[in-house]
């Protein structure tokens, strides 16, 4: 995600990037981007360091985060923080963030690898309101639209509003066409009656593709879908609200990711169905 974002940023003025692994920053650079030699080289050049990362420990990382050298790379500075994590993560990095002299935005995406490619995600925002309203402009290159969810961690909570429905929803597809397969349905048929349906969207459309070809090359991992729902079903305890429908697609995406398939597209988990078939 990370790579196609970087490459519309650069595109729309001046942008210093790094990557722990050097060769991919190179379709960024081919843009007019400046590749930096550390992490620590984006913060002594920036006044606004956008965070696209895996996880909460190379956040951590990149932030020197529980080290000395923590205080000195934010102070001063805008951290926009665009990956998905725990709220509870979120939360505490905006408290040590300010705490060190920095400011913090919280901007999750909804939007697979296509939609950052056509610089149409739609980004979530959270944080101080003029830090937000500050950054709107930078992420715009990236966003089809850019929405204000008031403060931390509340663009983080609407990210996991949208996946628990995006999660059931590919998951309900893809046993669609697995039932249909195993009746001998017309796949083809089937995905142009679903496409002229109500039910139809930019999801369904490009799920059912994939599903019907047998097509698994991944727009939206299957392990990351498997994160996305544990950090969703840790925040649906969190509140004490029910999740059954999201609690079936945590097991079976597990069993996706188990059977081998973590790397494919979310819509693997059609594996899974047919392994309990």
């Amino acid at each position: 995600m990370g790579q196609p974002m970087a490459v519309n940023l650069a595109k729309a003025g001046p942008l210093v990037v790094w990557n722990r692994t050097r060769e991919r920053c190179a379709p960024v650079e081919a843009v007019g981007a400046q590749v930096a030699a550390s992490a620590a080289e984006v913060f002594e050049r920036a006044d606004v360091v956008v965070l696209m990362l895996s996880d909460e420990p190379a956040v951590d990382e990149v932030l020197a985060r529980g080290t000395g050298e923590f205080a000195g790379r934010v102070r001063g500075r805008t951290v926009v923080q665009m990956g998905t994590m725990s709220a509870a993560y979120s939360r505490g990095l905006e408290s040590d963030i300010a705490a060190a002299g920095g400011v913090y935005v919280e901007a999750p995406v909804s939007g697979s690898r296509g939609p950052a490619e056509a610089g149409t995600l739609v980004a979530m925002v959270s944080g101080d309101r003029a830090a937000v309203e500050r950054v709107g402009p930078l992420l715009a290159p990236m966003c089809a639209e850019v929405v204000e969810c008031g403060p931390v961690p509340g663009a983080l909570l609407m990210k996991f509003s949208v996946n628990l429905f995006l999660i059931t929803l590919a998951t309900g597809l893809s046993e669609a066409y697995v039932f249909a397969e195993a009746q001998g349905i017309d796949l083809d048929t089937l995905t142009r009656v679903l496409d002229a349906g109500p039910m139809a969207s930019a999801v369904s459309r490009a799920k059912a593709v994939k599903l019907r070809d047998g097509d698994y090359a991944p727009q939206a991992a299957a392990l990351d879908v498997l994160k996305n729902n544990r950090l969703i079903a840790e925040a649906a305890r969190a509140a004490g609200v029910a999740s059954p429908l999201l609690d079936l697609c945590h097991a079976l995406f597990g069993e996706t990711v188990a059977l081998g398939h973590g790397g494919e597209d979310m819509a693997a988990v059609a594996h899974a169905i047919r392994a309990r078939s």
